[in-house]
């Protein structure tokens, strides 16, 4: 607790002139080397907070916190669904500033798994979670790539789109040839609005000096 509350007390100044904000979007989401499965796309939503030190050079950068509702549909032939894929990830970009109007992102996220789910329909009847314990098919750790573009057209206002590029396994080494591809990773394409608070500037303007006649 006490490092806790040092760790607040040395950051506070830091986070005066910081950025941050609340932003949500959709998630279109796919798997690669699913072919198995015939993996196919699948809608979701995201939503989460960000900070953002401020910067008024080139370079910028920024941390979020991220809720992400992803996962991809699947045709077996014999058995037809989609898996839903509830995830907790932690992005750390860099910005480069384009006019303050506009901001292109590249950097690095981890995400941990925090559910798993598969709707499946086999002869006719839909079987929630007929898999089982699901979960004990997913790695619970991705980390990979993430580049984008925000617009910032209005005051706080912020639309923007981004590619994640999944680099770690989605299924642990099959489970009695029960698990698709073990080389199956996640890709997700975002789109995305939110508001920006704060980030007050730091360099306000003296008042003139006063008259002493």
């Amino acid at each position: 607790m006490k490092k806790l509350f040092l760790w607040f007390l040395l950051s506070g100044p830091c986070c005066v002139f910081a950025q941050f904000g609340i932003k949500a979007g959709l998630n279109f989401a796919n798997v690669t080397h699913a072919s198995s499965i015939n993996g196919g796309s699948k809608s979701g939503f995201m939503a989460g907070i960000f900070l953002a030190p401020q910067s008024k050079g080139i370079l910028s950068s920024r941390t979020e916190l991220i809720y992400s509702r992803q996962g991809y549909n699947f045709n077996t032939g014999s058995n037809t669904g989609n898996v839903n894929l509830d995830y907790i990830v932690l992005p750390q970009l860099m910005g480069v500033n384009i006019t303050k109007y506009f901001q292109l992102q590249l950097g690095a996220q981890m995400a941990y798994l925090l559910n798993a789910k598969a709707d499946s329909a086999k002869g006719g009847s839909a079987s929630p979670g007929s898999y089982g314990a699901i979960m004990d098919y997913y790695n619970k750790f991705d980390y990979g790539f993430a580049v984008g573009a925000e617009i910032h057209p209005y005051k706080g206002l912020l639309v923007g789109a981004r590619y994640n590029i999944g680099l770690s396994k989605l299924y642990k080494d099959a489970m009695n040839g029960q698990a698709p591809s073990i080389d199956t990773k996640s890709n997700i394409v975002q789109i995305f609005a939110g508001w920006t608070f704060g980030g007050q500037d730091s360099k306000k303007k003296s008042p003139p000096p006063a008259d002493n006649k």
